[in-house]
């Protein structure tokens, strides 16, 4: 069974972009389609598509497409033959807390600093792309202008070396459970080790964006569920995972952004006002 090929690993990499906010249920005991809408991929595949022209980016749709749903025939293959065992959420955390078995998380560095599980180990499959040649940084623009200001999400690499990193730090024997933020980064994570001749390997569901602050220990500034998100959305609270935060914590927690959104306002008027005043005063200035 072979690995996933690259240019499916990069969209995966990038599957908590707008285009993939959806996540499954942590209640669903395996893996289904519904983890892969349709409506996610598109996204990112008429994304690619954009920088094409006729037919090319029809056909690169048409490819792109036929190599998602390839694997996502082969995740629900492993998960089916038991071959990667599933867990939710809560079932991860109770095995973590009583058992010796590993739980890896996968995620990049932007979301691992915000929230991460008590005792995990961290090798990411994808981190930030930290290149600054002009090929980095064109990707870093257009990453920006197609939606990474509002979501705050960053162009991410693919780590080349996470099977290699992975055997150095547990033997082909260890029991390790993967865990991602959403679900997807840690099953194509779980084929990679699988491929590699990791006998033991457990698949967390929905990733820590379906857990509750009760089923792991938590350490970091962010509630595990709003560890994946950023950007101007997160500043005025606006993200579906903030407003599902509200709804628990009532008014105390709206009032924060509400006087973000407030302060905006005045600064913006006040700018707007500076800018009119500003425009006479330097007319006077100049010489007659």
């Amino acid at each position: 069974m072979a690995a996933p090929p690259l240019s499916l690993a990069r969209r995966v990499a990038g599957a908590s972009s707008p285009a993939a906010a959806a996540h499954s249920s942590s209640r669903s005991r395996y893996f289904r389609p519904r983890l892969l809408p349709s409506k996610r991929w598109s996204g990112v595949v008429k994304m690619g598509a954009a920088v094409g022209d006729g037919q090319g980016g029809e056909e690169e749709e048409t490819r792109q497409a036929k190599e998602m749903a390839a694997a996502r025939r082969r995740w629900e293959t492993l998960i089916r033959e038991q071959k990667i065992k599933t867990l939710t959420p809560r079932e991860a955390g109770y095995t973590f807390k009583l058992t010796d078995k590993v739980l890896l998380d996968v995620r990049p560095s932007n979301e691992r600093q915000k929230a991460w599980v008590k005792g995990s180990t961290w090798i990411p499959v994808f981190d930030v792309d930290t290149s600054s040649d002009l090929n980095g940084l064109s990707k870093k623009a257009f990453n920006f202008m197609i939606g990474g200001w509002w979501s705050g999400s960053s162009t991410m690499s693919f780590n080349k070396n996470f099977v290699q990193q992975t055997e150095e730090k547990f033997s082909k024997d260890t029991d390790i459970i993967l865990v991602c933020q959403k679900g997807l980064r840690s099953i194509a994570a779980a084929e990679q080790l699988y491929n590699a001749g990791f006998e033991n390997l457990f698949w967390v569901q929905g990733g820590l964006e379906a857990a509750e602050e009760e089923d792991f220990e938590r350490e970091g500034s962010q509630a595990f569920k709003l560890a994946g998100i950023g950007g101007v959305s997160e500043f005025f609270g606006w993200t579906d995972q903030q407003r599902a935060q509200a709804a628990k914590e009532g008014w105390g927690y709206r009032l924060l952004f509400t006087g973000r959104l407030v302060g905006a306002i005045v600064l913006a008027d006040a700018l707007f006002v500076g800018a009119q005043s500003i425009g006479p005063l330097l007319q006077q200035l100049q010489p007659h």
